[in-house]
């Protein structure tokens, strides 16, 4: 989980904080990021599927849209990604992707309303690149303030709940996928409930200078831990969750990749989104390749890169794989060609020039235990 980065690293808000509580920091991104603590990757894991972990996401980039007289942000957005945006209640989340001409994934991203404005967080690696995008795309019609200082802590596991419910008692009846401005710790901070471990959960924005103090009082409760960058990619891998660069890119549609949940069904119709034509065809007839999860047998780990095939022939490749804890075995996803994408079909992975038997499976590989009320 470390990136090679040109330039001097940047530092989130809790970069004291990780380094009193002894993290292992690596490049990420751009940013000095923790990938673990002194308990391991392992024992991380099983905090935050079995209780609550603490994880520091500042480095991910956060936008404020407001339209300008005579617009409407919702509108404005969605000619930039495939989602219903303007379908948002205030309140309500989303999920979605830029999209460039061809229907690939510039990025996936979180949209959020919140009655007068839009919240977005976009992935750190591509946040100055989406808003130069945004803002050659939107300038006309929206205020666009980046809020690349910010804080975002997200807490995750079951018993987040009754942890952030102690500072703010509303936050209990709040739904997956929704939002409203919280008061916590004497700073205004938008939470949601949300995140991407497949466990039910909220990420929090915080004004920088409060994400110390409040990422310090929760972890001061004893079933909260910090989780490092490792964790989270175990965790999300479980959950069958993308990862931007490796699951998606500019590459993958969000049919080939079955997002195709994320897109609203009047625009699968209406399109005027970057990319459209490209989409509505693979609706129609079907992509080329689907995004499936992976089941090797034994011990072998398949790691990004690694071949997929069928009778000696490769019909796809890993994107992601890695030892599912909560499982105690080895899990991956990868691409494969459409007409040998389904479920129950055996397939071999290369691990290091040996094949190594594996069968397609449904995802996610654990079952992802989101509020929904």
């Amino acid at each position: 989980m470390s990136e090679p980065s040109a330039g001097p690293l940047k530092r989130t808000p809790l970069y004291d904080l990780h380094r009193e509580l002894g993290a292992r920091l690596v490049p990420f991104a751009g940013y000095e990021m923790p990938v673990q603590y002194p308990t391991g990757i392992l024992v991380e894991h099983a905090q935050t599927r079995n209780s609550c972990g603490l994880f520091d996401v500042s480095h991910m980039g956060q936008v404020r849209l407001t339209a300008k007289p005579g617009h409407t942000a919702a509108k404005a957005l969605e000619t930039l990604v495939p989602g219903d945006i303007t379908g948002l209640q205030p309140g309500q989340q989303r999920y979605t992707q830029f999209t460039n001409d061809t229907g690939g994934i510039l990025d996936d991203l979180m949209v959020t309303s919140t009655g007068d404005h839009l919240q977005l967080v976009v992935n750190a690696a591509c946040k100055d690149a989406d808003l130069a995008h945004i803002q050659a795309g939107l300038s006309a019609s929206c205020e666009i303030e980046p809020m690349f200082a910010r804080g975002l802590l997200a807490l995750q596991g079951p018993q987040a709940v009754t942890v952030l419910s102690r500072f703010a008692t509303s936050v209990a009846t709040m739904k997956f996928m929704t939002g409203a401005f919280v008061m916590i710790e004497g700073a205004r901070c938008y939470v949601t409930r949300s995140g991407y471990t497949g466990c039910d959960g909220y990420e929090i924005s915080t004004p920088a200078d409060a994400a110390d103090p409040i990422a310090r009082k929760l972890l001061s409760h004893p079933e909260v831990k910090p989780i490092g960058l490792g964790a989270r990619d175990s965790l999300r891998l479980e959950a069958g969750l993308c990862l931007y660069g490796h699951d998606i890119d500019t590459t993958t549609t969000p049919v080939e990749a079955v997002l195709l949940w994320s897109i609203g069904k009047e625009r699968r119709v209406q399109g005027g989104f970057p990319g459209a034509a490209v989409v509505q065809k693979q609706v129609a007839e079907g992509s080329p390749r689907k995004r499936v999860g992976l089941l090797p047998e034994g011990k072998a780990i398949a790691r990004e890169g690694a071949e997929i095939a069928i009778g000696g022939k490769v019909v796809g490749t890993v994107t992601s794989g890695g030892f599912a804890p909560t499982l105690g075995r080895a899990i991956a996803m990868g691409y494969v060609e459409r007409a040998q994408s389904a479920n129950g079909t055996k397939v071999e992975l290369l691990v290091r020039g040996k094949p190594v038997p594996a069968e397609i499976v449904p995802m996610p590989f654990v079952k992802h235990t989101y509020y929904r009320g």
